[in-house]
């Protein structure tokens, strides 16, 4: 065979076009698979909140349901919850508990009453001190009644109260507040070691419109206590308070003569 010295080369074959039909095929291909994934996040995400909305739903049964209850007993100390009052004057909720307090120890439930509530800013008295004063004018015994002074909320007065009661050995406890309250401060209790029921006064100022929102307040409470306990809870609402004290601390700043604490106004009740 003679040489001609030529070098043969291959031509490399050329790439067909895709066919239009078979480029849409794979295009829907891949929206289905979008719409598809989608679709089950959807779904979940419908699933969540009907599962979120039947758990709130069901502990705002549990908590007006604990308004109807008076679990009255034999205990080792009336614990009273503490409620706003004026230069030594308890406000009406906080009145309309102290009284059934009273009423509570005069029927033999308990030897020992514990009052609670610290001081607002400008205040010259706590409201355990308030509290205290109106006991003994009304017949108490002075050396019944202990005084716990320290606490802003609810958590704070029922956590401080658990620690010097257990001091003395003591855990059984009967609290009073208004019904709302209720269930809350018995989960409250219950955390911090005690062994508490609840007897709520009867002579609540809270009605209509505001015991509904009360009752929406401490559903959420609860609905959020159950899952990340009762004591962050009470550190998330402080540390939501200071800052909105400190908004309000810079606004005033901006308003030369503004009083940016403001007046507190009754009906009130400790509901933190």
């Amino acid at each position: 065979m003679r040489d001609t010295g030529e070098v043969s080369s291959k031509t490399a074959p050329r790439r067909q076009p895709e066919p239009a039909s078979a480029a849409r095929t794979r295009r829907d291909a891949a929206t289905g698979r979008t719409r598809r994934r989608t679709g089950w996040v959807m779904r979940a995400v419908l699933v969540a909140i009907v599962l979120l909305a039947g758990y709130v739903v069901v502990t705002g049964v549990q908590v007006w349901w604990s308004t109807t209850r008076d679990a009255a007993r034999s205990a080792d100390a009336i614990v009273v919850l503490g409620a706003a009052q004026y230069d030594g004057r308890p406000s009406a909720a906080l009145q309309g508990r102290l009284d059934h307090a009273l009423q509570l120890y005069e029927a033999g439930y308990a030897p020992l009453v514990v009052v609670t509530g610290g001081r607002q800013a400008g205040d010259r008295y706590t409201e355990a001190a308030a509290s205290a004063n109106y006991l003994e004018g009304r017949g108490m015994p002075g050396d019944v009644i202990e005084r716990e002074t320290t606490g802003g909320t609810s958590y704070a007065s029922i956590a401080a109260t658990a620690r010097f009661l257990a001091d003395e050995g003591l855990d059984r406890v009967l609290l009073v507040s208004d019904p709302f309250h209720n269930h809350r401060i018995r989960a409250i209790a219950r955390e911090v070691g005690l062994d508490a029921h609840v007897s709520a006064t009867t002579a609540s100022p809270f009605s209509g419109v505001n015991e509904l929102r009360q009752l929406a307040r401490e559903t959420v409470a609860v609905s959020l206590g159950r899952v990340i306990g009762y004591r962050r809870l009470d550190q998330l609402g402080l540390r939501l308070r200071q800052l909105g004290a400190e908004e309000l601390e810079e606004e005033a700043g901006d308003l030369p003569g503004d009083d940016a604490r403001g007046e507190r106004q009754e009906p009130t009740g400790e509901a933190s």
